[in-house]
């Protein structure tokens, strides 16, 4: 993959994910703070987090990959 190609990609991911970001302003995942085994008992606390995505940034994202994909780049 060529460095202009590459940087297309990245571009279009950019974008992508700005929209995402977006469109989509929180999202939510799982995550296992702690574990103990007592005998055959297995206990296990799972925490769900929520993050939220400031509409500064998937405007930013959206801005930075469409200047990657506008902005000719020099042929060195």
């Amino acid at each position: 993959m060529t460095p202009k190609t590459l940087i297309k990609v990245i571009g279009v991911l950019l974008i992508a994910a700005g929209i995402l970001g977006l469109v989509y302003d929180t999202f939510s995942y799982t995550e296992s703070t702690h574990e103990a085994q007592l005998g055959p008992l297995e206990f296990q606390v799972k925490e769900k987090k929520t993050v939220t995505v400031p509409q500064w940034v998937g405007i930013a994202a959206i801005i930075v990959g469409a200047g990657l994909l506008v902005v000719p780049m020099k042929s060195g």
